[in-house]
């Protein structure tokens, strides 16, 4: 499935809710560069290391001026529980009816276990400091993700 949301077009706009009971608007975050990754939930196995290796990576993309943000279908409640046990540095953001990641091209059809189900698409989102969407992935795989990221942004 190819992104709703593709390089070189505007990132859409959007206020959600964050872990510690605030929100963020994208287009607030101006004129620093955004990473948004998509991941399914909090505390499994393969999510928990997403987003931990953006969390080994923080003070990197801090360094580079970049905000990082998380983005899950879970509670705020949920996020605020994953964030104090893990120590998460970055906000997770709530799109508890899945509608922004729908718009994004990150939910929808995928193989499970060799079922075809609806999810999350675990996607990763750079998007500019004018607020354009400069490089889009679908992660297949999330070890080294983060670093590939890095050396998009240094590239």
């Amino acid at each position: 499935m190819s992104p709703d949301v593709i390089q070189g077009q505007m990132a859409p706009n959007f206020t959600l809710p964050r872990d510690g009971g605030t929100s963020v608007t994208l287009f607030a975050l101006r004129p620093s560069p955004v990473v948004l990754f998509t991941y399914g939930a909090d505390g499994t196995p393969t999510c928990t290391n997403e987003v931990m290796d953006f969390n080994t990576h923080l003070a990197e993309f801090v360094a580079a001026g970049v905000t990082v943000l998380g983005l899950s279908k879970d509670s705020v409640a949920k996020h605020d529980k994953f964030v104090a046990k893990m120590g998460i540095g970055f906000p997770l953001l709530s799109d508890k009816d899945g509608h922004m990641m729908e718009d994004w091209g990150a939910f929808g059809e995928k193989l499970f276990f060799g079922k075809l189900v609806q999810g999350v698409l675990r996607s990763t989102f750079l998007i500019d400091g004018e607020g354009r969407v400069a490089r889009v992935w679908k992660v297949d795989k999330v070890k080294g993700h983060a670093a590939e990221v890095l050396a998009a942004l240094k590239g």
